[in-house]
Order: C-alpha cells, then structure tokens, then sequence
C-alpha cells in the first residue's frame, strides 16, 4: 500500500498570516525596508509561495496599511471641527507611528478606498462642510491628514539611518556644535530638533510626538484664520 504522501511545506499559510508577519517586519523596521525574500524566510517559505497566496509586495504594503488602520473609527460628529480633527489625529498617531512606513504610504497612495478609513473621510468632510469651508472642504481635510502623516513620514526616515556608524553621527554633531557658535539661529534649532534626538529612545519618542501635535494645531490654526476670513 502507498504511503500518504505529505502535506505541502506552506499547508496552513493563509493571507492572514501573511500579513501577520508583514506587519512584524514593518513594525521592526520600515514598510519599505523588507522585500519579498525578507517576508518568506521569515516565513520559511519559497519567496514564488508568498507571491501565490497574496501577491507582490504593493498588494501585501496595502494589507498592512489596513491592518494597522482597521481598528480606526472617527470621533462622534462636532460642530468643533478643531476639537474634531485634534482628537481624529491624536488617535490616529499611536498606530501609525509604531509601523513606519505607513504614513508615507498614505502620503503617496491616500486612504479613501480603504474599509475602515472611509467612515473617517465622510465624517471628517461632513465636519469641515458644517463648519464653513463649503466646497474647501476636500482640500482642508487634506492638508490636515497630509501635514500630519509628513510629519510622521520625516521621523520615519530617521529611523532609516539610524544606524548610522557612531563616528559618522559623532561628526554631524560636531558640525552642530561648531556652527552653534556663530549663528544663534542654529543654535536654537539644535536645542529643540537635533539634541532631542540624540538623548535616547524614550526622548527621542517624546520629541516626535510634540512635533506632530505641533504641526497639527498650526495647520489647525492656519485653517480658522482662513475660515474666518472668508
């Protein structure tokens, strides 16, 4: 009698798990940091299975886009569009930030015909329409979501190179510190922006998170100069 034969390597591997991972690499490292190969050694698999099951990497970077947004849902509706819109980005902000990559993909692919984010978008343009902006409506919500995902966007390229050797990061900051000394303007920036940096993870975290809640209110505060104004 013949013996059964055995089961495929990949019985058991479903989309699902394949994002699963695609998710880990990303939060380990940058959406667009990991290829194809990276995901399926992972997954000890041949790179043409993850094709098979799922397909390229733009297909898969879409499922982790909206994996790490699915559990998104907009604030209840306000006739404060600025209380309305603090709260939409102060939510969105833990997620996106802990999957780099995902804000700069939002930034070259926008959300609207993603499930979980279409809700968001009606909301959020209903929101602006009641409060005045009318037919800028479209274009305040994306200068809202944009500025905020740039922000996201720059401190995820950071963490790109920062493996930098401690040598060629020794003399950046030594370019700092001497320029300090001639241009107060420098000196500033170093103090608030580059310095920060340096100090350690948790500082570092701090500091990213200030700057994105800055951006936000002054494109806030830019939009209901213009609203008033109009």
């Amino acid at each position: 009698m013949p013996k059964p034969s055995s089961p495929p390597f990949h019985v058991g591997l479903t989309p699902a798990r394949i994002t699963d991972v695609a998710v880990d690499l990303t939060r380990e490292s940058h959406l667009f940091g990991w290829s194809i190969r990276d995901l399926a050694g992972r997954l000890d698999v041949a790179p043409s299975v993850v094709y098979h099951h799922i397909g390229g990497k733009d297909r898969i970077a879409r499922h982790v886009v909206e994996r790490v947004l699915e559990t998104l849902a907009p604030p209840p509706a306000s006739p404060d569009w600025q209380t309305w819109f603090r709260e939409l980005l102060n939510s969105i902000y833990p997620a996106v930030s802990a999957h780099p990559g995902v804000a700069k993909w939002l930034l070259m692919h926008g959300p609207p015909t993603i499930p979980s984010v279409i809700p968001v978008v009606d909301t959020g343009i209903s929101v602006l329409q009641h409060a005045g902006f009318g037919d800028r409506a479209g274009l305040a919500y994306a200068a809202l979501l944009n500025n905020a995902m740039l922000s996201v966007s720059i401190g995820d390229e950071r963490l790109v190179h920062e493996d930098d050797g401690p040598r060629d990061h020794a003399a950046l900051m030594e370019e700092f510190r001497l320029a300090t000394a001639d241009s107060p303007g420098v000196a500033v920036l170093t103090e608030v922006l580059i310095t920060p940096f340096t100090e350690g993870d948790s500082v570092a975290a701090r500091q990213r998170e200030a700057y994105y809640r800055f951006v936000n209110d002054i494109t806030i505060a830019g939009l209901a100069v213009m609203l008033t104004e109009a």
